[in-house]
C-alpha cells in the first residue's frame, strides 16, 4: 500500500482508492479529475456516465491549447466562462473503475455510500513508455507514452445539526460573568445564565 500525498481529516468516515501507471493519458484525466473534484459520489459517477454518451462535456482550463469550443463545456461551467471542452472516454472509464472501487471499499469499511463526497483527488505523471517512430530519409523518432497515477478519497458529508433552543422557546441569553452573578431586578423579569 503506498502513501497518499493527503490523508483523511477523520480514517473512520473515509476511504481511499489509487490507481499506479495506468495507460491513459495524464492530461485528459486530470481535467477529468478537475471536473468532479467536491462532488458527491453519485453526482461524479452520473457526470462521468454522460460524458460518455456525450450528453456532457469535461470543460478543459488548463492544456487546452488546440481544443475545440463546444456549449456543453460553456453550460457546465457558466460562473468561470470556459468554453473549450472534449469528451475523454478512456479518462471516464478509469476513473469510473476508481470511483466504483473507493465505493466497494466504501461499503465494506461500513460507511453510508449516498452521503460519500470526493474530498480528494489527485493525478500524477507516470513515467513514460518508449516505443519509436519511423520517418523520412531513415531516421527515427521517439513515440512516447504519458500515463498516470491517480488517487481519491471519499469522505461522509458532515450533517448540519440545528442548535438546540432552551426550553421555553426562546433563545439562549449569554450573559457574562459578572451579569450572571448579580441577581435580576426587574420584576417578573427571570433571566436564566447560559453555562
Amino acid at each position: 500500500m503506498g502513501k497518499y500525498a493527503r490523508e483523511p481529516e477523520n480514517t473512520a468516515k473515509s476511504c481511499k482508492a489509487r490507481g499506479s501507471n495506468l495507460h491513459v493519458h495524464f492530461k485528459n484525466t486530470h481535467q477529468s479529475a478537475q471536473a468532479i473534484r467536491g462532488m458527491s459520489l453519485k453526482k461524479a459517477k452520473r457526470m462521468l456516465e454522460d460524458v460518455l454518451e456525450h450528453k456532457q462535456a469535461i470543460p478543459y482550463t488548463t492544456f487546452n491549447g488546440g481544443v475545440g469550443r463546444t456549449a456543453q463545456a460553456k453550460a457546465s461551467m457558466a460562473k468561470t466562462k470556459v468554453t473549450q471542452g472534449r469528451w475523454p472516454k478512456k479518462s471516464c472509464v478509469f476513473l469510473l473503475d476508481l470511483l466504483r472501487n473507493a465505493e466497494s471499499n466504501a461499503e465494506h469499511k461500513g460507511l453510508d455510500v449516498d452521503i460519500l463526497e470526493i474530498s480528494h483527488i489527485q493525478v500524477n505523471r507516470a513515467r513514460q513508455q518508449r516505443r519509436r517512430t519511423y520517418r523520412a530519409h531513415g531516421r527515427i523518432n521517439p513515440y512516447m507514452s504519458s500515463p498516470c497515477h491517480i488517487e481519491l478519497v471519499l469522505s461522509e458529508k458532515e450533517r448540519q445539526v440545528p442548535r438546540p433552543e432552551e426550553e421555553t422557546g426562546g433563545a439562549l441569553v449569554k450573559l457574562s460573568k459578572r451579569r450572571a452573578v448579580r441577581p435580576a431586578h426587574k420584576a417578573g423579569g427571570s433571566v436564566v445564565a447560559a453555562q
